[in-house]
C-alpha cells in the first residue's frame, strides 16, 4: 500500500511535491494508483499549520487566507477518463493529537454578530475533544474529510471561474482566483479556483456523515481524475455555522473505484454518497427558526434567516447555562445540527437547531 507522507511542521510552500490549494487541470500527480488499490494519505490542518498550540486569538487575524486548504495530491487514477465516475471509500481517518476552532472575522452564519478573531485549542485523546476555553463540554470524535475533488476540465475552470465572476458582479459573494498563496505557482496559480466554495468536482462540501464506511462518488472530468484530499475534521455539527469545524491533520486510508461511463452526458452532475448505518440520535436540546425578523417581519421562504434565528436561540439557550455568546458559537458549530424541518408552510418555513446532550460534562 502506498504511503503519501508529510511534514506538518513545514507549510505546504515549503513541499510542494506533496499537495496543491488551488483546483487547475494542469497541476501534476504526485502519484499513480490502480483501481481497487489503497493508498495512506497524510494531510495537514486547514490553515497549513498557522494556528499551531499556543497561538491566540490575535493569530487568527494574522493568517494568510491564500494559504487555506492544503490538500494531498493530486493522484493519478489509473483508466479514469471524462465521463466516468470515481468511487471514493473512505476506509481509516486517524486524528493528530492537537485541534482548532475560531471564529473568523468576515465568515459563518452570524459574521455580523461577531467582528472579532476567537481561537478555542482543542485536546484530542480517545476518541473524545475536549477544551481549556470551554470548560464543562467534551465533543467525542467523528472524524471525516471536509474537501475531497477531483480536478475540473480546463473547460470548467473557465466556466466556474466566469460564473462566479458575473455572481461577484451583481452583488454576491465568492473568492475569485488569486495567486496570493498559491500552491503550485504559475499559471496554475493566477487561474486556480479557490478551494473555499464546493462545486461540482467535489471540494469543501463538508458533509460530515461521510466518516469510515461511507462511499463518495464524483464525476470525472479529466484523464486520470487527479484527485486530492484534505480539510480532516475530528467533529463538526450540520451547517458548521462559526465557519470552522474541529480543525486538525490526519491520516487517511482510502480506495477508490471506477465506475465507466458513469457520468457520461450528463456535465452538471453533482457528488453523490452511500452512508453506513448512522448511529441512533440521543437525547437533545432543540431551538426553532422561522423566516421572521427582529421587528416581526415575514421574509416567506428565507431560509438563511430562519437558520440564524434557530442558531441564535439555541446559542440563548447555552448562554442561560453560563458559557459567553463567543463560546456558545464555537459550541454550536462544531456540535449543533441544523435540520430542515419544514418548507411546504409558507411563510413560516422552519429550521431546527439540535445540540446532543451527551457533549456536557
Amino acid at each position: 500500500m502506498q504511503r503519501i507522507g508529510i511534514d506538518r511542521s513545514r507549510p505546504l510552500a515549503e513541499e510542494p511535491h506533496t499537495g496543491h490549494n488551488r483546483f487547475h487541470p494542469e497541476i501534476a500527480p504526485i502519484c499513480a494508483l490502480a483501481p481497487g488499490e489503497e493508498i495512506l494519505l497524510e494531510t495537514r490542518d486547514a490553515f497549513d499549520g498557522q494556528l499551531p498550540p499556543g497561538s491566540a486569538d490575535r493569530d487568527v487575524g494574522r493568517m494568510d487566507g491564500g494559504r487555506v486548504h492544503p490538500l494531498t495530491g493530486p493522484l493519478w487514477i489509473e483508466g479514469a477518463a471524462p465521463g466516468d465516475g470515481l468511487e471514493i471509500e473512505f476506509l481509516a481517518i486517524e486524528p493528530q493529537p492537537h485541534g482548532v476552532s475560531c471564529i473568523l472575522p468576515g465568515f459563518g452564519l452570524l459574521r455580523d454578530r461577531f467582528p472579532d478573531p476567537y481561537l478555542v485549542h482543542w485536546q484530542i485523546a480517545d476518541g473524545w475533544a475536549t477544551a481549556e476555553r470551554l470548560p464543562g463540554i467534551r465533543i467525542p470524535g467523528a472524524p471525516f474529510l471536509g474537501v475531497s475533488a477531483v480536478a475540473p476540465s480546463a473547460a470548467l475552470l473557465e466556466r466556474w471561474s466566469a460564473r462566479e465572476q458575473r455572481l461577484v458582479e451583481l452583488g454576491g459573494e465568492a473568492q475569485l482566483p488569486d495567486a496570493c498563496g498559491a500552491v503550485p505557482g504559475g499559471a496554475c496559480a493566477a487561474a486556480g479556483l479557490r478551494t473555499i466554495p464546493p462545486r461540482e468536482n467535489g471540494g469543501n462540501f463538508d458533509v460530515r456523515q461521510l466518516t469510515r464506511g461511507a462511499r463518495l462518488l464524483l464525476p470525472v472530468y479529466v484523464e486520470g481524475a487527479l484527485f486530492s484530499a484534505g480539510d480532516a475534521h475530528f467533529a463538526q455539527g450540520d451547517g458548521e455555522v462559526c465557519a470552522t469545524a474541529i480543525e486538525m491533520g490526519a491520516t487517511v486510508r482510502l480506495r477508490f473505484r471506477l465506475h465507466k461511463g458513469w457520468a457520461a452526458g450528463r456535465p452538471d452532475l453533482g457528488p453523490v454518497f452511500e452512508l453506513p448505518a448512522q448511529p441512533a440520535a440521543g437525547a437533545a436540546l432543540g431551538a426553532m427558526g422561522m423566516p421572521i425578523t427582529a421587528g416581526g417581519e415575514n421574509r416567506a421562504g428565507d431560509l438563511e434567516l430562519a437558520s440564524r434565528n434557530a442558531l441564535l436561540n439555541l446559542m440563548d439557550l447555552l448562554e442561560a447555562r453560563g458559557y459567553d455568546a463567543e463560546q456558545a458559537y464555537v459550541i454550536c458549530s462544531v456540535a449543533a445540527d441544523l435540520r430542515l424541518s419544514n418548507v411546504v408552510n409558507s411563510p413560516n418555513f422552519v429550521v431546527s437547531a439540535l445540540l446532543p446532550r451527551s457533549i456536557f460534562l
